[in-house]
């Protein structure tokens, strides 16, 4: 299974008042953290680790974000890019582990 899905992360989000002050960038883990949501609201598995992660760029508050993932039986891998008119740039990418399903 392979899927694409728009992320969205709040303008007012509480963490861009401190990360960072006149340049506010969304932090990596609550990058991880709406791939995690998002794969497991689409997939109905439960995501039980993070096997590897790469964050390759910044985030900046306002960018539109997408999710590109494919999955297996025991895992996921993914990326989170930003597209704008111009260019897409990739942000993050990684595989997260599955819960195994029972037999």
């Amino acid at each position: 299974m392979s899927a694409r899905i728009a992320l969205h992360m709040p303008d007012n989000h509480p963490a861009f008042a401190g990360h960072f002050p006149g340049r506010p960038i969304v932090p990596g883990a609550l990058l991880v953290d709406l791939a995690v949501r998002a794969v497991e609201d689409a997939t109905g598995r439960q995501i039980t680790g993070i096997a590897q992660t790469k964050f390759l760029s910044p985030a900046i508050r306002g960018e539109a974000l997408s999710l590109m993932f494919e999955r297996t039986d025991t895992s996921v891998r993914f990326e989170i890019e930003t597209v704008s008119e111009s260019a897409v740039r990739k942000l993050v990418s990684g595989r997260f582990t599955l819960h195994a399903e029972a037999a």
